[in-house]
């Protein structure tokens, strides 16, 4: 008599990988920084203040401690701190870049920063992203300016990890921040969506 084949359903099972993601929203603060990397003194001031190079190879970023620097263009940059340091870091900057043509800029209000997470985030932002996010193509550290929807981004990935998935931080404008909340939502929608705490 032939043996018995177990029944297994057609869907879910453990074959499949873990799905969901996660939205929440992210207190930062927010410093557009210009000026030159060819010159050395603002390249050298940058890194005593905020103790990281500024990422100069395009769309790329470099975090160090509580900092991150998001390469926007060949002479442009978006620093990311916690919101109390804003200012304690453009102070410092001033004082370190007096002899360079440099501009520093606030821009803390403008943005929102929308944090994107786990097993489907990817596949979600592929819904609305012409970038390829594939994990080959955007690696962690990756960051990019796009359109998500109908609504200019900047979208950086923070992370990637086997049993969280990825991690991405969206930055949109402050107009546009509900539009773009409400699309992640429905896009998401077939995976399961968690609302964390703002952080």
């Amino acid at each position: 008599m032939p043996e018995r084949l177990a029944r297994q359903p057609a869907l879910g099972g453990p074959q499949l990988a873990p799905r969901g993601i996660r939205l929440g929203e992210r207190a930062l603060g927010k410093i557009e920084l210009r000026g030159q990397p060819s010159e050395r003194a603002f390249m050298s001031g940058v890194g005593r203040v905020l103790d990281l190079l500024l990422p100069t190879e395009p769309d790329t970023a470099a975090t160090k401690n509580r900092v991150t620097a998001l390469w926007l263009g060949p002479d442009q940059w978006l620093l990311v701190c916690p919101p109390d340091d804003s200012a304690l870091f453009i102070a410092s900057l001033k004082e370190a870049l007096v002899d360079s043509h440099c501009a520093l800029i606030d821009v803390s209000d403008g943005r929102v920063v929308i944090c994107l997470e786990g097993p489907s985030a990817r596949e979600v932002l592929a819904k609305g992203c012409p970038l390829d996010l594939h994990p080959r193509a955007f690696t962690p550290g990756s960051c990019a300016q796009t359109l998500l929807g109908k609504a200019d981004v900047l979208l950086h990935l923070r992370a990637d990890e086997p049993a969280a998935g990825a991690c991405f931080d969206l930055y949109v404008g402050r107009s546009f921040a509900h539009y773009l909340w409400a699309w992640l939502e429905d896009a998401g929608l077939e995976f399961g969506v968690q609302v964390a705490r703002p952080d």
